[in-house]
């Protein structure tokens, strides 16, 4: 049971108390719209703020401190939920039931939260440039890496292509050349500006009441200098032309991404039955296009599907040939077709429903899944409670499933092959 507090305007904690666990949870976000300019600055600032303090003014500090608080950590937070973006800060700690007699763990772990956000060391009234040029080297590196691994860089390439008209298409990260250009006084201008224009959304998990905790973080928030900002509420998919891209590198595996568009999001009543198509044409060992394209014709080296419900994209990737692309198109295509057609088995539905159905079971394992599955729930839009999802899952029909893959429609593809760029 989650237990929701409007702390302030703009301010919202939400309290999943749970005595399960020997480790709790804080996590506390600036949401904003996503936004080119500011994506590298979001994604940069966090790990700025968790340089040093004015009191541990070093990692090695701040590390010393943390283990006095029973080994707690304190870690960068940068998401993207559709049309949002936050950046914040993730603490887990042992909860106050453990710790020895007479101490506490939560309120000097709010203390700690105050002094990371509040309490930077500066130089010239901004943050400090070894900081800054620091925490961007290792920003970039992350960026690049991307490149590295071609199935992730190529499912970014679609979804840059296809979503061109649409924010969901920029990187949570930013890119290189942005985050090279930000300044410790251009950062610290953004910082001071979504601290106070941002909405806050704070989640924690452990056996602290909803009360007790609020009263814990009111002494931060009331340092806040607060004109908080209306946003924007999330939106489907924004229609363009449709592509065919092909890129060429240095590569020994061709990797090629088919972008579909479905117009269900988590926001409509058929969001579960969208799910559970995924899971039968393409999410699995199990799936149509496993054990269809990859294991009986042999046409690829890895294939699998996904769905992006809060924006309504579904997509598949695959590893293959370079002389492959147009059979292994022609063969998804067949697959998604039949699921249009009906061609599904009830095994084959009981099975995307038991997957779905244990993927939600799983999120009260851990705080970590608790704080992760619904802080992202409460800014998608989720339109089900965790038990109304799975009574929901467990009603799919193939009737469903199959309205849902008629709802399907190729949009963009991407094929990464070999040869001189």
């Amino acid at each position: 049971m989650i237990e929701t507090i409007s702390l302030l305007p703009g301010i919202t904690l939400r309290v999943c108390r749970d005595t399960r666990f020997k480790q709790g949870c804080l996590s506390f976000q600036l949401v904003r719209q996503m936004h080119k300019d500011e994506a590298a600055l979001n994604a940069l600032l966090p790990s700025v703020l968790l340089r040093g303090t004015q009191r541990c003014p070093d990692l090695r500090s701040i590390t010393e401190h943390l283990d006095e608080l029973y080994g707690a950590s304190i870690s960068p937070l940068v998401r993207r939920v559709g049309d949002y973006q936050t950046t914040g800060l993730y603490c887990g700690f042992m909860d106050d039931r453990f710790a020895l007699p007479g101490d506490q763990v939560l309120r000097p772990m709010v203390r700690f939260l105050e002094e990371v956000l509040l309490d930077s060391p500066l130089e010239n009234g901004v943050f400090l440039s070894s900081f800054v040029e620091s925490e961007k080297k290792n920003l970039i590196s992350t960026i690049e890496s991307e490149r590295n691994d071609k199935r992730a860089y190529s499912m970014s390439r679609l979804l840059k292509t296809m979503c061109r008209e649409d924010t969901f298409g920029l990187s949570r990260l930013g890119e290189p050349e942005q985050v090279s250009a930000i300044t410790p006084r251009s950062l610290y201008a953004h910082y001071r500006n979504i601290l106070r224009s941002s909405p806050i959304e704070i989640f924690y998990v452990g056996s602290a009441e909803a009360p007790q905790v609020a009263q814990m973080l009111m002494p931060l928030l009331g340092k806040l200098d607060r004109a908080p900002e209306k946003l924007a509420e999330q939106t489907a998919f924004q229609s363009c032309e449709g592509s065919d891209v092909t890129e060429t590198m240095d590569v020994s595996q061709g990797k090629l991404c088919m972008g579909f568009t479905v117009p269900i999001t988590n926001r409509d009543e058929d969001f579960p039955a969208m799910q559970a198509l995924n899971v039968i044409f393409g999410s699995g060992m199990t799936s149509k296009l496993f054990m269809n394209v990859r294991e009986k014709m042999s046409l690829c080296y890895s294939i699998g599907s996904g769905y992006y419900g809060t924006k309504g994209i579904a997509v598949v990737s695959a590893g293959i040939d370079f002389d492959k692309e147009a059979l292994v198109k022609e063969e998804v295509l067949r697959q998604l077709k039949l699921c249009q057609e009906g061609d599904i088995s009830q095994r084959e539905l009981d099975s995307a429903k038991e997957a779905l159905l244990s993927s939600l079971r799983s999120t009260h394992d851990s705080p970590g899944s608790i704080e992760g599955y619904y802080s992202t729930a409460a800014l998608s839009g989720l339109a089900f409670s965790h038990s109304g999802y799975m009574g929901a899952v467990e009603n799919v029909t193939v009737e469903d499933v199959v309205r849902c893959a008629n709802a399907m429609q190729l949009h963009t593809t991407y094929f990464l092959k070999g040869g001189s760029q």
